[in-house]
């Protein structure tokens, strides 16, 4: 979606004009049977309320389309305007026009309520119709560009900032939305060294006699059944200052779970295309915060693998020794996140000894269970990184929620033969993934787990994406930078 500043309507040949309207305000020079129609309509400017009327301007018909955000003084007034941007975009993406006026005059928009009228909207036209060749005309997406008017003072320079945000978040939609058969550990490091070119970010690629080298048992003890390789990829930014520690991002990145030799059932195993949900939310993360040159230390690390059932698989039963010296019984083969996310932590500590550490794993069946598909689940050791995050995740409207640790949930992990296994009792599955986690944290750094298997795939539209990949916890990770690592 491309957008452009323009000095006035009239500048645009677009025959669609939207209007972001407040409470009870209607845009002054809005014509009067405009007005009439959306009153008789008992549109009223409230957040979700919509009305489209037709009037004849400079000799042509023209579509108006008048959006509510709701009152100036609303606590979730940001929020609104992203919506109803949004809204306009899902409505007339198919329109069979080219391009929409989004007339801001009159709204009493700050810059910074404008240039997130432009991000829902961006957000919200992302789609992936790649393979789909047989679409009817009328579902065809047309609208491609947004000509901004009457926008507020410093719109153009924090919308620089808001586009960098959502090209971080179009990378992850897509490395979610792709197919195991196009994205798999090689092919998930080249699309991001693809769309990292030139954005300052420094790349660094582990293969499997490195990992070996390092002791990565763990990691490659799910790979060993796939003939895809793994990968870890490894994007630094240093943008803060310098000899500052860096926070750490890891991200797991199973491009495709069958489960291994604990298979999964056939039913709705397509969609285990995105169990590398994680590894796309943090390498969409680090190209946000590069493109807009984040003033932060920040690493981001992806363990990339495929977990297939092959005869050199993985069995139950089998005891793999991790980077960190820890030995592993594996009770089942489709608990692999963790064994993934094991050694890609204890790299992240020795190699880059962060300030703090966040992982974002589509780690656990039972997070969906306890939350379904309205928060990602927050697991952590450290009270203050709980509260930034919490606190983020208000802001952005990637929202989390934190769930215990403690040592009774420990003991559910202990193995007979081996220091932990990787699996414990039937209940308490995402808090015992967790817990398996913590065990490979060092020194006790502050640390939080991201269970987001709920978070970033939806089997229906929401505000800001369609049905699909989300790009869920992009927004997460950016304004906790933003808010706590950037002055």
């Amino acid at each position: 979606m491309q957008i452009r500043f323009l000095q006035d309507a009239s500048d645009s040949s677009a025959r669609i004009v939207a209007h972001l309207v407040n409470q009870d305000a209607f845009p002054s020079g809005l014509e009067q049977v405009l007005v009439e129609a959306a009153t008789m309509s008992r549109f009223s400017g409230k957040p979700g309320q919509m009305f489209e009327g037709f009037v004849e301007r400079g000799g042509q018909v023209v579509r108006v389309a008048l959006a509510g955000i709701g009152g100036p003084d609303s606590d979730d007034r940001q929020s609104a305007i992203e919506r109803a941007s949004a809204a306009l975009v899902a409505k007339y993406q198919a329109s069979g026009e080219e391009e929409m006026v989004f007339d801001l005059s009159g709204a009493g928009l700050s810059a910074g309520e404008a240039s997130a009228a432009l991000l829902g909207a961006r957000l919200r036209a992302w789609r992936h119709d790649v393979y789909r060749t047989k679409l009817p005309d009328d579902k065809k997406a047309t609208l491609t560009s947004i000509a901004v008017v009457g926008a507020p003072d410093g719109t153009e320079a924090a919308w620089e900032v808001e586009a960098a945000l959502a090209e971080g978040v179009e990378l992850t939609k897509q490395l979610v939305t792709e197919p195991a058969n196009t994205i798999y550990p090689e092919s998930f490091v080249a699309r991001c060294e693809e769309a990292m070119q030139g954005s300052g970010l420094s790349l660094r690629v582990l293969h499997p006699d490195e990992m070996r080298r390092l002791g990565m048992g763990a990691l490659l003890g799910v790979a060993q059944g796939s003939a895809r390789e793994p990968r870890v990829l490894v994007m630094e930014w240093l943008g803060g200052a310098k000899g500052d520690r860096p926070l750490a991002l890891v991200g797991k990145g199973v491009t495709f779970d069958t489960g291994g030799i604990s298979l999964k059932s056939p039913a709705g195993m397509e969609d285990m295309k995105w169990d590398m949900g994680g590894a796309g939310v943090v390498a969409g993360t680090m190209l946000a915060l590069a493109k807009r040159g984040a003033k932060a230390n920040v690493v981001g690390l992806c363990g990339l693998v495929e977990n297939m059932p092959d005869g050199n698989a993985q069995r139950p039963g089998d005891v793999v020794t991790s980077m960190s010296g820890q030995t592993i019984e594996v009770i089942n083969t489709d608990a692999e996140g963790r064994l993934v996310l094991c050694d890609v932590l204890t790299f992240a500590q020795r190699e880059y000894n962060p300030a703090s550490i966040i992982d974002l794993a589509t780690l656990t069946g039972a997070i969906i269970v306890s939350l379904a598909h309205e928060y990602g689940g927050m697991f952590s050791n450290d009270e203050d990184l709980v509260a930034k995050i919490d606190s983020a995740g208000k802001a952005s409207g990637d929202k989390v929620w934190r769930f215990p640790l403690g040592k009774a949930y420990d003991k559910m992990i202990d193995s007979q033969i081996a220091d932990m296994k990787n699996m414990g009792a039937r209940f308490g599955g995402s808090i015992t993934a967790a817990q398996f986690l913590q065990r490979f944290i060092e020194d006790k750094r502050p640390w939080a787990h991201l269970d987001i298997a709920g978070m970033v795939w939806a089997d229906k539209p929401g505000a800001t994406w369609d049905k699909g990949a989300t790009g869920y916890g992009v927004r997460l990770i950016d304004r906790f930078v933003r808010d706590n690592m950037e002055g």
